[in-house]
């Protein structure tokens, strides 16, 4: 009977001699001759490295091996560490259940343009184009929406901005802790929101109308509320109405609130001591400390071997005023007026040499000259002008500057909280803390999440986007607190309590070797936020497809995280509420 020859396979054998393993690997063919099984050996493949024998195992078993370049074809690519850092930090913080307790098609949007304003903030028509150019739109299911499905959504969430708020106080204040308060400004672009106001631009941006908006954050800065006013509302008249949401809508009864001197004045220190369970802190003028001084209720050589004390005065019954005395500052200011004064002396040199010349003449075109010079460095105030028809003089009102300048550096913290609830030394660094909210307005602003310009022209689109913004500032403020220690910021953070409150700040001994080394202790580079958001960036997420099949569905295959990105997502996957 005729052979008939059968698979061709690997066969492995191992034995082991003196307590050594050895394998025996044959390329072997099975055949029938007789009806009986046999078996040849074709070659000894002991000798290839194991992963060689084992493709020639997979080859004879039917798979097909090909090039690696012609195995598949990536079909897209885009980047997605950053997204995926932003999306993490989103979940950790429950933004989904902060929104809304229900699943909706609108709560996905507006996650989604948080997160785009973080990643890449851009006007709605632009976030709507330009989150497809990462994984964002996918990842938030959101890839088919439009720029008036964004709109819609941003009226969704404004309905829900009483309750978002009132959870995050539920999360972050409690009764008897701080709150900090601030109101900011950004300009306007058109003409037709009813918001939009000329007023006092903290932008610079004097002529542009602007709408003004008020930040309520914890001590720490973590944002909590925000509420939009006209453009020419003033500080003061923004702050009760907070406390009033403090106390109805968030049920805190008992808290000490921080504010600057404009924003805590004589009218809104009276009736908040019509509410019971609201401390203040704030901080008194230039011209009150003045009339301290000039009372002699502070006296200047107390600061000769101190730089705070505590003080009462008759003048403010019932509170603490807790004086202090900084020489950086001292330095700075004199050194600042002195420029400002040197500059506006340049300008009316400039005319004073016109009128001798004859160039300039009669009081009143030689008034005018010195009127549009005289007040552009604010300085006016310290000279003595003596102006003609054909003359015009000045002098430096030398005494005025000199009793200025006995007040460098010196700045009082006014507050009625009790001195067993808070010693001075506390009061001072709890006043200084508005310095988080400054920071948060300017992050806002700038190029992190670009509150300015605003384009909207109807009132509650414009509420929506600073709400929007807030969301997005919530977001990165917890990102940034668990990135400490990867930037440049200070991770040592209990250094803050203990400092001198009145000191210049200084970073801690590892902060500041970290900023010069500019590099971390394991060699990796020191990141701001915005570069290490690029730098997570590079990560991407591939879209694969094998060639000529077209019963092969795409898959996908992501980028490895070096250990410092690595690092920085399972940082982000530490944050808790």
């Amino acid at each position: 009977m005729p052979s008939r020859t059968g698979p061709t396979h690997v066969v492995t054998t191992s034995r082991t001699y003196k307590g050594k393993v050895y394998r025996t690997h044959l390329l072997r063919r099975s055949y029938r001759e007789g009806g009986k099984v046999k078996n040849e050996t074709l070659g000894n493949l002991s000798h290839l490295p194991e992963p060689l024998i084992d493709i020639i195992r997979r080859s004879l078993q039917g798979e097909r091996f090909v090039p690696v370049d012609e195995a598949f074809e990536i079909v897209s690519s885009l980047p997605q560490g950053h997204v995926r850092a932003v999306h993490t930090a989103m979940k950790q913080l429950g933004m989904e259940s902060l929104l809304g307790s229900r699943p909706s098609r609108e709560r996905d949007l507006v996650l989604a343009m948080v997160a785009a304003r973080i990643v890449a903030p851009s006007s709605k028509l632009a976030t709507s184009r330009a989150w497809h150019t990462t994984t964002l739109a996918s990842d938030f299911g959101v890839s088919e929406a439009s720029e008036d499905d964004l709109y819609a959504a941003m009226d969704w969430l404004l309905a829900r901005q009483a309750s978002i708020q009132k959870k995050l106080a539920a999360r972050h204040l409690k009764s008897g802790g701080q709150v900090l308060y601030d109101l900011s400004s950004s300009y306007f672009e058109g003409t037709h929101c009813p918001l939009a106001r000329l007023g006092y631009s903290r932008d610079g941006k004097k002529g542009l109308l602007q709408i003004n908006y008020g930040l309520m954050t914890d001590g720490r800065g973590c944002p909590v509320a925000v509420t939009v006013h006209e453009g020419n509302v003033s500080d003061s008249k923004t702050f009760l109405p907070e406390v009033e949401r403090l106390r109805k809508e968030f049920g805190i009864e008992e808290v000490v609130l921080v504010g600057d001197r404009g924003m805590i004045g004589k009218t809104t220190i009276e009736c908040l001591r019509e509410m019971p369970g609201i401390a203040w802190i704030t901080a008194l003028k230039s011209a009150s400390i003045r009339a301290l001084v000039e009372e002699g209720q502070v006296q200047m050589d107390l600061f000769d071997e101190r730089n705070l004390l505590e003080i009462t005065s008759p003048m403010y019954p019932g509170e603490r005023l807790v004086a202090c005395r900084n020489p950086t500052l001292a330095l700075r200011r004199a050194k600042t007026r002195e420029d400002l004064l040197e500059a506006t002396e340049v300008k009316l040199r400039a005319i004073q040499a016109g009128v001798e010349a004859g160039r300039r003449k009669g009081a009143e075109a030689i008034g005018l000259a010195v009127g549009k010079e005289i007040n552009h460095y604010k300085v006016g105030k310290h000279f003595e002008l003596d102006i003609g028809e054909r003359h015009f003089t000045f002098t430096r009102k030398q005494q005025a500057i000199e009793a200025e300048a006995a007040l460098d550096g010196i700045y009082i913290i006014r507050t009625n909280v009790a001195a067993e609830r808070m010693e001075a030394a506390e009061c001072v660094r709890n006043y200084k803390s508005l310095a988080n909210v400054e920071r948060a307005f300017r992050t806002l602003k700038t190029t992190d999440l670009r509150v300015r310009p605003i384009d909207h022209r109807v009132p509650d689109r414009v509420r929506a986007h600073l709400l929007l913004c807030m969301l997005a500032w919530y977001v990165e403020w917890h990102m940034r607190e668990a990135w400490r220690e990867l930037m440049f910021a200070d991770a040592d953070l209990s250094a803050k309590a203990t400092r001198d409150p009145v000191a210049p700040a200084r970073r801690s001994p590892a902060a500041m070797t970290k900023i010069s080394r500019r590099t971390l202790d394991d060699g990796t580079p020191v990141h701001s936020f915005s570069t290490l958001m690029a730098e997570l960036s590079t990560l991407v997420r591939n879209t694969c497809r094998v060639p000529d099949k077209t019963d092969a569905s795409d898959f996908e295959a992501h980028t490895t995280p070096p250990p410092a990105q690595r690092r920085a997502l399972d940082l982000i996957e530490q944050i808790r509420m």
